[in-house]
């Protein structure tokens, strides 16, 4: 096996992309890859000093080019050659833009508003179909119900806030139910734990769960292969000694509920296995062809769940900037999306040849003032949490 193998099912040998780009492009080129897989085209794009642009729908490709093509970085640093740094763009939100009625006033019409309503109704029944709950009408906080847990959508477009968290929980405490979910595409910083500690104060079960970029994938929709997954804590010690400040990644929870040990012994099938996750741990459930169970316990401590974190010292020294059409002239006009860009400026990963993970950042350099500082983890199913603390460096 060569080095550049990371068993991904499509990937392709790098001489052979070597080949194609060196036949079809000179060095300084734009070479674009639209379903890039492990990252193949950009990697070898990087090596032979032409600029590139890939994409992928799949979490587990992008994760799996990130990890690669920062390897080819340090290569090339290594070799003393020059590297450039990339970027990486969600742009699953910007879907959600075809949910959202277009208007030019700040007070909808009749007609903007029942088309609003409509795009509203259309993307709930959506975000319940793939998390398979039924629908439910007259309620001024749920939409759905799902087993005995009462499900809430989140806005499109905003982070859930305490306030939309703290209304679902009276509406609990005024109905009497015990149990129920959170669906959003972002939460404010620092919601969790607390507010679900909260929560289960007043005796309310409440799960927060992201709503997953795949979801305007009609065929994942379809075949019931969406996953909606619980919202990770981070917890981290920034130390600043004279201007070094260095960041030690010191916790990593996850809540994630899935298919219970007790249920994927009856389903897996002889000869076959499943990984669930249940009170907190990976577990590998395997039946032998004589129909014998083993359980492999996967992760035994907080770091097993991590596989990339990274830390961007100044989080909030990039807007993300995007040109949009004025809705007056016609004409294309730069405007702020309200995100920060993150900036990989430290890195630590687990590849499967090295499986150590470096917890604390080395030392950086920095003058006095006042940081944010936001800190990314990937956790082993590819799920991206980010936690921005800031940081005094200086009197």
């Amino acid at each position: 096996m060569t080095a550049e193998n990371l068993n991904y099912p499509t990937q392709k040998p790098e001489i052979l992309l070597e080949r194609i780009i060196k036949s079809s492009t000179k060095e300084g080129d734009i070479v674009a890859d639209f379903f890039s897989g492990s990252g193949t085209t950009a990697a070898v794009a990087e090596k032979l000093g032409r600029k590139w642009i890939v994409s992928d729908l799949g979490k587990f490709g992008v994760h799996t080019a990130r990890k690669r093509l920062i390897n080819v970085q340090r290569e090339l640093k290594r070799d003393s050659k020059d590297w450039r740094a990339f970027e990486i763009l969600n742009l699953g939100k910007y879907e959600r833009g075809l949910l959202i009625a277009k208007h030019t006033g700040l007070e909808m019409d009749a007609e903007v508003a029942e088309i609003q309503k409509q795009k509203d109704f259309a993307f709930e029944q959506l975000i319940l179909q793939a998390y398979a709950a039924e629908r439910i009408e007259n309620s001024p906080v749920f939409v759905g119900v799902k087993f005995n847990r009462h499900v809430s959508v989140g806005p499109i477009n905003l982070p859930v806030t305490r306030l939309f968290v703290e209304r679902v929980i009276e509406e609990c405490i005024r109905n009497s139910l015990t149990k129920a979910d959170i669906l959003a595409f972002e939460y404010e910083m620092g919601l969790f734990p607390n507010i679900q500690n909260e929560a289960r104060g007043v005796g309310v079960d409440l799960q927060l769960k992201y709503i997953p970029r795949d979801i305007f994938d009609k065929r994942a929709v379809q075949a019931g292969q969406v996953k909606f997954h619980d919202v990770a804590y981070i917890d981290v010690n920034p130390t600043v000694k004279g201007n070094e400040l260095t960041i030690e990644l010191t916790e990593y929870s996850v809540g994630y509920q899935q298919d219970s040990v007790e249920s994927a012994e009856f389903e897996v099938k002889k000869g076959d296995s499943k990984i669930v996750i249940e009170q907190g741990q990976v577990v590998k459930i395997e039946k032998s062809k004589d129909g014998i169970i083993k359980k492999t316990q996967l992760t035994r401590h907080w770091s097993d769940w991590v596989d990339y974190w990274a830390v961007d010292y100044d989080f909030e020294n990039r807007k993300e900037i995007v040109n949009v059409k004025n809705q007056i002239t016609g004409e294309p006009e730069a405007k702020w999306t309200g995100d920060f860009i993150f900036e990989n400026e430290w890195q630590s990963f687990r590849t499967k040849q090295d499986r150590k993970l470096e917890l604390t950042s080395i030392p950086k350099e920095v003058q006095n003032g006042e940081y944010k500082i936001a800190i990314k983890v990937i956790d082993i199913f590819g799920n991206d949490t980010m936690k921005v603390i800031t940081v005094k460096v200086g009197k």
